[in-house]
């Protein structure tokens, strides 16, 4: 039996990203780009190693008892609470059910965790609280179980929210980031963009000709009329939030060893969102959405996936926007309105933090 060095003992204990690169948090780790990809696949994964999570879907997907159960947790801490066309407490509510979506499941029940700092205003608690019921029962999806924290005033920002949810996945039915194949066409449900362009309006009292109002949708009713349409050859499903459409596409063609091509001709994004972004420096394709749906589809099927989309409240705007590649693996490219390439990379920085 051979001894272990006494180093190895205390590998699992060190931390695993660095100090040199980072010694303290930065908000870009929790932006949806390149920092955040370390922060998970360098500390969490390392610690809490197991095949449900190393799928890295937006929620995990479990065998209990010959039923297939779906898990998912977010955490909300967007800034204001309350922006054009929705608040933290819809939001939250939209974002958990979404999150069972993409992992085909049917959405049966949420919980909702609130942390509120002392000093809060109980006029703004009880909106927030009016509106995740008001979006819970919208959705069909009860809010079965909570949790109330206080802590001391200075010690928060207002209000923070968590939401938890469990779904079936109806049988037959396998959504995995990993299943996209060469070949499949990359569909997408409407405008990108929508909801990180209202939450910076308000963040820094810009005016717009037009008013921006976030995205922010359930998408659970469209998903199952794409699932009862297409059935298995529905491959992945990915809301692109943090990060925007540019980082989902780039976790897709990672986990697939595929790469895909874009065609930024076919992105839907509003005349005023495109405005708002080439005044701020920003590319649609990094800004969080709150109402989006990818989809990745065999190709044989993608008129009919299309036209199921388009005759969803929340698709009347769906398009066509891309393919599946056979190379180069983890790469997206974009094909440029005047005709040229571009590699899509993961967003090195934070471009717009506390988003969601």
């Amino acid at each position: 039996m051979s001894e272990r060095h006494p180093g190895e003992a205390l590998r699992h204990l060190a931390c695993p990203i660095p100090a040199t690169e980072h010694e303290h948090v930065l908000l870009a780790h929790g932006g949806g780009g390149r920092f955040s990809q370390r922060l998970v696949e360098g500390m969490f994964l390392e610690a809490f190693d197991n095949p449900a999570l190393a799928r890295l879907h937006d929620g995990a997907v479990l065998d209990l008892g010959g039923a297939r159960l779906a898990f998912s947790t977010d955490s909300y801490v967007v800034s204001p609470m309350f922006f054009p066309g929705g608040d933290i407490g819809s939001l939250a509510v939209h974002g958990t059910v979404n999150d069972l979506a993409m992992c085909g499941a049917s959405p049966l029940a949420l919980s909702c965790g609130f942390i509120v700092e002392e000093g809060l205003r109980m006029e703004d608690l009880w909106r927030v609280v009016r509106s995740m019921g008001s979006a819970a029962a919208a959705a069909g999806v009860p809010i079965a179980t909570g949790d109330t924290k206080v802590v001391d005033r200075g010690k928060g920002d207002g209000l923070f929210v968590n939401t938890s949810g469990v779904g079936l996945v109806p049988k037959g039915i396998s959504i995995d980031p990993a299943r996209a194949r060469p070949g499949d066409v990359v569909l997408i449900n409407g405008p990108i963009a929508d909801h990180g362009i209202a939450i910076l309006s308000v963040r820094e009292g810009l005016e717009f000709e037009t008013a921006i109002v976030t995205d922010s949708a359930p998408l659970h009713r469209l998903v199952a009329r794409l699932l009862d349409a297409l059935g298995d050859d529905v491959h992945v499903l990915r809301d692109p939030t943090r990060g925007g459409v540019a980082s989902a596409m780039n976790e897709i063609a990672k986990s697939a060893r595929v790469g895909i091509r874009l065609d930024e001709r076919r992105i839907p994004v509003r005349d005023e969102v495109r405005g708002a972004c080439e005044i701020l420096g920003f590319d649609p394709l990094y800004v969080a959405n709150e109402g989006k749906c990818l989809a990745i589809v065999a190709r044989e099927r993608a008129e009919e996936a299309l036209a199921v989309m388009c005759a969803d409240e929340f698709g009347g705007q769906s398009a066509i926007v891309g393919e599946v590649t056979d190379g180069p693996a983890g790469q997206v490219v974009l094909r440029s309105r005047v005709g040229g390439d571009r590699v899509v990379d993961l967003l090195s920085g934070e471009q717009l933090p506390r988003i969601c």
